[in-house]
């Protein structure tokens, strides 16, 4: 079962997959962290990242695709895998399936959270209300004005990867303004086909 969640920042993707990751017991894959072992690691495309962030530039979708295709071959990632924030451009996407293809794999399914975007600025405000009323320290993702400019970034940049994926038959659309719960039972409806023919 090999994963994409798509949808703006705030959507809940990380709520859902975390749930499917225990339910189904496949890893949720962070680029940023992937990013950061690969670089710990010391391995082959690990130095190479570590070269190119020392020297201040963006890491590579070639190197990006490349660190994720030697995630995917780790054991907990045999039974499949969720990828959240990433692919972020129609480039990537193309770029991981190809990677996947030449390893006989393919993405199974894309699973977007489409909300009303002014809401989702709503629910951040209140999100930020209510920790600073329990007096914790307020996210910097949930500061109105950061999530602004994440969201202006997402609709510019990575909103264009659902038609990609829609083209290919392989996005399913989930109203995630529902309640948590209802979220992840249409999410389960959506991932019925892929567990009955696994």
């Amino acid at each position: 079962m090999r994963l994409i969640f798509l949808g703006p920042p705030g959507a809940g993707k990380g709520t859902q997959a975390k749930r499917l990751v225990e339910k189904y017991g496949i890893p949720q894959l962070s680029t940023g962290d992937m990013l950061r072992a690969a670089v710990a690691a010391g391995t082959p495309v690990g130095l190479k990242a570590k070269a190119v962030m020392e020297a201040g530039q963006l890491v590579s979708d070639e190197i990006v695709v490349g660190i994720i295709v030697d995630r995917i071959e780790e054991p907990d990632a045999r039974n499949g895998f969720i990828l959240d924030g990433f692919p972020r451009t129609v480039a990537q996407a193309e770029a991981l399936d190809a990677a996947l293809s030449a390893k006989g794999q393919r993405v199974d399914l894309a699973l977007e959270l489409v909300v009303d975007q002014e809401k989702l600025v709503d629910r951040i405000i209140n999100r930020a209300a209510e920790a600073k009323a329990r007096g914790e320290e307020v996210r910097k993702d949930d500061d109105p004005e950061v999530f602004k400019t994440r969201l202006a970034a997402y609709v510019r940049d990575t909103a264009i990867v659902a038609p990609y994926y829609k083209e290919r038959g392989l996005l399913v659309q989930i109203d995630g303004q529902q309640p948590v719960e209802q979220v992840a039972g249409d999410i389960e409806k959506a991932l019925a086909p892929l567990l009955t023919n696994a």
